[in-house]
C-alpha cells in the first residue's frame, strides 16, 4: 500500500467515525432517552385534593388505593402504625365513620425528582360524631411522601399528628 492510499484510507475511516458519532448523538437526542419531566409543586399539592375527595366517598378501599402496597401510615387518631393495605383499610374504615372533611392550612412542597416529592404542612379535619352529629375540628401536622410508580402517583409514607398545643 503506498503512502497516498494509506492517507485516503485514514481519511475515509476518520470521516466514517465522525459521521457515525454524529448520527448516534442525533438519534439519542431525538429518541427516547429524554429525562422524565418533573411535576410542578402545584401538581403535587393537588394530590391532597384527590385523597380528600376519596375520603368523601366514604369508601376505605378507595382511600387505601391511593397508597403504595409498601406504604406506611402514621395516622392522626390511632396509635397503631399501618404498614400494609389491610391495615390502612382498617384505619379508614373507622376514620371515615366520622365523615372527615380535610382542609390544608399551610403546605410546603418539595419536588425531589421526576418520580418523588414531599408535601408537608398543617391541615384540619372537621369530624362529625356518628352517634350525636356533633362536629369537632382537629388540627394536625402532616407529611405525605409520594412516588410515581407505574405512571401513577402513590402515597408511600403518610404521617399525621394532632397539634400538640391544639
Amino acid at each position: 500500500m503506498n503512502r497516498t492510499t494509506r492517507i485516503r484510507a485514514a481519511v475515509v475511516t476518520a470521516t466514517a467515525l465522525v459521521t457515525a458519532a454524529t448520527v448516534s448523538a442525533g438519534v439519542s437526542q431525538a429518541g427516547g432517552s429524554k429525562p422524565p419531566h418533573e411535576p410542578s409543586k402545584k401538581q403535587i399539592a393537588a394530590l391532597f385534593d384527590r385523597w380528600n375527595a376519596a375520603l368523601r366517598t366514604g369508601d376505605p378501599e378507595k382511600v387505601a388505593g391511593l397508597y403504595a402496597k409498601d406504604a406506611v401510615l402514621l395516622p392522626t387518631v390511632s396509635n397503631k402504625i399501618r404498614t400494609d393495605h389491610a391495615e390502612i383499610v382498617d384505619y379508614f374504615e373507622h376514620f371515615l365513620q366520622n365523615k372527615p372533611v380535610g382542609e390544608k392550612k399551610r403546605t410546603i412542597v418539595n419536588v425531589l425528582d421526576a418520580n418523588s416529592a414531599i408535601d408537608t404542612g398543617v391541615y384540619q379535619f372537621t369530624l362529625t360524631d356518628p352517634a350525636t352529629g356533633v362536629q369537632r375540628v382537629v388540627e394536625a401536622r402532616y407529611t405525605y411522601e409520594y412516588e410515581k410508580r407505574g405512571g401513577k402517583w402513590l402515597i408511600v409514607n403518610h404521617h399525621s399528628s394532632a397539634m400538640p398545643e391544639g
